[in-house]
């Protein structure tokens, strides 16, 4: 079968684009407003189809009948149990336009991904009012909660991830299994904070033995480069890591062993679960705050790999079928 092809709304830095590719997506277009992602985008992969346009003006009337999935980390400010909770009454809201979108492209699947926030009771009617146009429009789809932490990912960093797809592939659809336990901060951090010689690192590396809080990139208006609210940088400084900004280097020779270091941008990308190799435009704050907001790109593999085995076991079946239905006549 020839490789199943993706559209992406909001896709920032391109944490979950990373992770479909992975998982045998190929995007026709990859939608962003961030001019600093799109840059990052078009850093990483000069041949994606990198859209900078805002959601609300993306007409997917031209993509009808070209994609296999549409997939995007809609914005979470509406639902973040941080922020003010409006949900369906905040203009960041983009479920109505991700359906839209489902509704102009008819794609094979769905998928979007959330802050837990939106998986709380509060929010019930609202579930139930996107589940309803995805059944009108001729989607089984569903939702489920998953860390990060359980695709080896060195930070908690809970999602709310809709899937829906057409009735004969949903019916192969599988929500991935954990993969294996997450690395420690440490174990993950410990060659970048020894690549300056600090003596220190060792040690430190052995102290910073759990997983990380979630980072919090932030927005424009109120990102910085920090590792997120109190609760967040106590949490990190628990693992031995100074959470109030981030450092432009890592620790050097020259630092004592005790020191409490900070994390620097590459730091902060290996515990979202980007490569190493994976490059961000723009100044730190800038960088940071899209790492900060991106999906972890081994989840949305893990999720991606499922998705497409269950386009691809329906589409068989349907080839089955037909060749039983020509030998019959």
């Amino acid at each position: 079968m020839t490789e199943l092809t993706c559209l992406e709304i909001c896709a920032g830095a391109g944490g979950q684009s990373l992770g479909l590719e992975q998982a045998g997506f190929s995007h026709v277009a990859a939608v962003e407003i961030d001019s600093d992602a799109c840059e990052t985008l078009r850093l990483n992969r000069d041949h994606w189809n990198v859209v900078e346009a805002d959601v609300h003006h993306f007409d997917g009337r031209p993509f009808k009948g070209e994609v296999d999935l549409l997939a995007g980390g809609v914005p979470c400010p509406p639902f973040s149990i941080a922020g003010k909770r409006l949900g369906a009454d905040d203009e960041r809201d983009l479920f109505p336009q991700a359906l839209r979108l489902v509704r102009e492209i008819e794609p094979a699947a769905v998928m979007l991904e959330n802050v837990k926030g939106l998986s709380t009771a509060r929010f019930a009617g609202y579930r139930d009012q996107i589940k309803s146009v995805l059944d009108e429009l001729g989607y089984v789809s569903d939702w489920q909660v998953l860390n990060a932490s359980e695709f080896g990912v060195p930070q908690l960093r809970p999602r709310f991830i809709l899937v829906a797809l057409r009735p004969d592939a949903y019916e192969h659809f599988r929500w991935p299994n954990p993969v294996k336990s997450p690395p420690t901060v440490g174990q993950t951090l410990e060659p970048l904070m020894a690549a300056d010689g600090w003596a220190g690192a060792k040690n430190w590396a052995k102290a910073a033995n759990g997983i990380g809080p979630t980072l919090v990139g932030g927005s424009r208006k109120h990102g910085g480069p920090d590792l997120g609210p109190t609760r967040a940088r106590e949490g990190w400084l628990r693992l031995g890591v100074n959470g109030k900004t981030l450092a432009d280097a890592p620790p050097s020779a020259d630092d004592p062993i005790d020191l409490i270091p900070k994390l620097t941008v590459p730091m902060a990308a290996a515990i979202q679960g980007f490569p190493a190799d994976w490059k961000f435009f723009g100044r730190k704050t800038a960088s940071y705050r899209q790492i900060g907001n991106a999906f972890p790109p081994p989840v949305a593999k893990a999720v991606g790999v499922e998705i497409e085995r269950a386009i691809k076991a329906a589409r068989q079946a349907s080839v089955t079928t037909r060749r039983k239905a020509l030998k019959a006549v």
